[in-house]
């Protein structure tokens, strides 16, 4: 155990933290190097020393085991790492998240965390200026899963303000909510979660480009009220995460129009292509009209994890729905102006300081280069296309991409030249796991 005299062995032992880290950052860029030494949970297990003893290890020991589990762990900033959603390692980001680390803040007030809070107030206004609104509110949440609980729960307190207090007493009838059959699970989530029950998240058809038909949205909104239910919650996904779909969302707008429903933009994935001026729209056409809007920087953006954004634009509906008004946390009469203090707008009390390294990282690339950033990943995109196209006997493009998302299929020798068909896929299917364990494992 360090003690706080002990201030050379600190150093050292810091020191060697650091080199360990700076190395692994190395090999993580290094092609030649493997992605992942995998073995299977109960061989891992005897690879690891996991147990927690009763007496404390030395610092060498520390040391050790922490080289023991970079070896084990998935070099996710690998560039040949192509795993779900992720984007690559940004060392700014990284040097962010070390200092936030360091620094071991709560973001629940501001006299906590004075310069974190205003970062956080800084960046989250430019995001919402780039979706198109002058005002509003936000917070950063633990992921996009959350960060479409908090949009939920917004939207049914500015339709329902006496849920709080009363809860289900309080609903004139059944609520129902609509997605896109492609939409995040994280949707369908927040009627468990919620108490609609997942038979009230009613899943939207979507067309061969993964879009949801606005036309089956309005007939089942239609459908839902002949039943007696109340529709109030429309998602629509900018950014689906298997083919990368972007909603109709101007079409979605007018329905939620006409018929008084909450817009929800889940844009975790594509959000990011909000900073472009070349692939913004006509993905984002629209985007000025949601209520609210989900945007993960952790995604395209390459900010280290956890970094998700949820964004209102309606300024005082956060602190409306979650504030409890904890006087030993929130006192009214501090010293400062309180409504710097976000712990009243969330439904945690502690909260990681997720803004730092996105501030560090913005500063280094500057709107500007993440916009050349946002292009360059959408242009190695359309290679990748153009280089499927040129091999069409061995490989099966499924769909033209919106995002960085390339779906196709490979195919093996026996099935080339056999008619595109259902069954085919079928076969195909099951290619793709044995692919991917063969990329695991070599």
């Amino acid at each position: 155990m360090i003690q706080s005299s002990d201030s050379a062995e600190t150093r050292e032992f810091l020191q060697k933290i650091m080199e360990l880290l700076i190395d692994y950052v190395n090999v993580q860029n290094d092609r030649k190097e493997k992605i992942l030494d995998f073995h299977h949970p109960e061989d891992m297990k005897k690879l690891l020393s996991l147990d927690v003893p009763d007496d404390a290890v030395t610092l060498q020991q520390l040391v050790k085991d922490c080289a023991l589990t970079l070896k084990y762990q998935v070099k996710t900033g690998h560039p040949h790492f192509f795993n779900q959603l992720s984007c690559g390692l940004d060392v700014v980001s990284m040097a962010g998240e070390w200092l936030t680390a360091t620094a071991n803040t709560n973001m629940f007030t501001y006299e906590i965390a004075p310069v974190f809070i205003l970062m956080e107030t800084v960046v989250l206004t430019k995001m919402r200026k780039i979706i198109g609104w002058e005002t509003g509110d936000s917070i950063l949440a633990p992921g996009g899963s959350i960060s479409n609980l908090y949009a939920f729960l917004a939207a049914r307190h500015k339709m329902f303000p006496g849920y709080k207090e009363h809860g289900a007493r309080a609903l004139p009838g059944e609520l129902v909510m609509f997605t896109s059959d492609q939409c995040h699970y994280s949707i369908k989530s927040c009627a468990a979660v919620c108490g609609l029950g997942t038979e009230n998240c009613v899943m939207v058809p979507s067309d061969e480009h993964g879009k949801i038909i606005p036309s089956e949205l309005e007939r089942l909104i239609l459908e839902r009220k002949a039943r007696g239910q109340i529709p109030f919650f429309v998602n629509a996904t900018a950014g689906t995460t298997v083919l990368g779909s972007f909603d109709p969302l101007n079409a979605i707008a007018d329905i939620c129009e006409k018929y008084n429903c909450w817009f929800h933009i889940d844009a975790a994935w594509g959000g990011g292509l909000l900073l472009s001026k070349k692939y913004r729209h006509p993905r984002f056409s629209g985007v000025e009209r949601a209520d609210s809007v989900t945007w993960n920087p952790h995604k395209l953006m390459g900010a280290l994890l956890q970094c998700s954004t949820i964004h209102f634009k309606e300024d005082g509906l956060l602190i409306s729905c979650n504030q409890m008004s904890a006087e030993y946390l929130f006192m009214t009469d501090k010293l400062y102006d309180i409504s710097y203090d976000t712990g009243d707008k969330v439904i945690q009390c502690g909260r990681h300081n997720d803004i730092f390294k996105l501030w560090l990282q913005w500063r280094s690339k500057g709107t500007d280069g993440f916009a050349r950033h946002m292009d360059h990943l959408m242009e190695l995109a359309e290679y990748q296309v153009k280089r499927i196209r040129q091999q069409s006997d061995k490989f099966y493009l499924i769909l033209e991409p919106e995002c960085v998302n390339v779906s196709f299929w490979y195919i093996p020798k026996r099935l080339r030249g056999v008619p595109h068909d259902a069954k085919k896929e079928t076969e195909l299917g099951k290619i793709c796991p044995i692919i991917k364990s063969r990329m695991m494992q070599s």
